[in-house]
């Protein structure tokens, strides 16, 4: 089924979480290589930001306030897109809400929340999507993480959520594809991203939370998305860590639940340094936002060669093979060396 993606100089692309984090890094990477963007999410004045911001330098900005746990926040960021741009190319949906505690101290209203945001909200934008682009053609990018394929502690709720995205995802594109639909669906998994994340969860573990590391820079993940904006792709890791977690997981499960049991407990995801002033628990209230990375003094890693060899299979298998060629060549000797070595060889006395 062919499946044409505009450039992105070209394209309308929706964003839905995009006052923060990775969503803000993919909003503001996309608009300096100018596509149009819709920044959507609760926070007002940091959307308000963002987008005076990026048509400062020059951009192509408009953006919508919406809560993607309530029904109709898909349409009326739709109709802004419609408004402002005549429609849109790729949407990408990026809001989520998380929680550090245990299962056993997180409670009904809570947990739901989390899938109201992340899972739900991500089902109803993506289903409106669909419906919009699978005859004109374009990408719905959904945000997953590692932590669909492997579980952490304290965290369940969020892995819980992530792994219902997934599954999500590639149904939806399975039946899509079975439709003879246009368009690209893919679900791009960071691992751990150096984000506003752990300050804007519910946190119930007593100290300020962290993401342990191996972080990543956001910009990595905003690469990775406008990639799938462009280029057909079902998956994408985001991270070499990530990668070798999520396949650990899946080769050894029960030696990545020790590893998690042993290394990634309470105290590996907790800090000393506290949340900003007024960005603390986001779950059911807007809270202040507007920053792409945490404040947390943490070193973060800004390229990924794996992330590299997934966007560019084809440019990474040839210079594996190049490789390997060479490798090959130096190892055997040369004509002329293999006569020299003959030369020097003693001569056999016979008689």
């Amino acid at each position: 089924m062919a499946v044409t993606l505009k450039p992105l100089a070209q394209q309308t692309i929706v964003i839905t979480g995009a006052s923060s984090g990775i969503g803000l890094a993919t909003a503001r990477r996309a608009a300096r290589a100018g596509a149009a963007v819709v920044l959507a999410a609760r926070n007002e004045d940091n959307l308000r930001e963002a987008v005076e911001d990026i048509r400062r330098q020059g951009g192509r900005a408009a953006y919508c306030v919406a809560d993607l746990a309530d029904a109709g926040a898909a349409e009326a960021i739709g109709a802004v897109a419609d408004a402002e741009f005549g429609g849109f190319d790729t949407w990408v949906n990026d809001a989520a809400a998380a929680m550090y505690a245990r299962l056993e101290e997180t409670d009904d209203a809570e947990h739901r929340q989390v899938f109201e945001v992340g899972y739900f909200g991500t089902v109803r934008a993506s289903l409106y999507a669909v419906k919009r682009l699978k005859t004109q053609g374009g990408a719905l990018i959904n945000v997953g993480s590692i932590l669909s394929d492997i579980a952490i502690p304290v965290q369940g709720a969020y892995c819980a959520m992530k792994h219902a995205v997934k599954s999500f995802t590639q149904t939806l594109r399975v039946e899509t594809e079975m439709d003879g639909g246009h368009m690209a669906i893919t679900l791009v998994k960071p691992a751990g991203i150096n984000t506003p994340y752990p300050e804007h969860a519910r946190n119930k573990m007593g100290s300020p939370a962290r993401i342990p590391p191996i972080l990543y820079d956001p910009e990595l993940v905003a690469k990775a998305i406008l990639h799938c904006a462009v280029t057909k792709r079902s998956e994408i890791t985001v991270g070499g860590e990530g990668v070798l977690m999520t396949t650990l997981g899946q080769l050894f499960p029960r030696l990545s639940e020790r590893i998690m049991e042993l290394g990634f407990a309470e105290p590996a995801q907790s800090t000393d340094t506290p949340p900003e002033p007024g960005t603390e628990d986001n779950l059911f209230v807007a809270r202040e936002d507007g920053r792409e990375r945490s404040n947390q003094p943490v070193f973060t890693r800004k390229t990924s060669l794996a992330l590299e060899a997934q966007m560019h299979p084809l440019a990474t298998l040839a210079l594996a093979g190049a490789g390997v060629a060479a490798a090959f060549a130096l190892s055997r000797p040369s004509k002329a060396g293999k006569r020299q070595a003959d030369i020097r060889k003693p001569m056999r006395r016979t008689g």
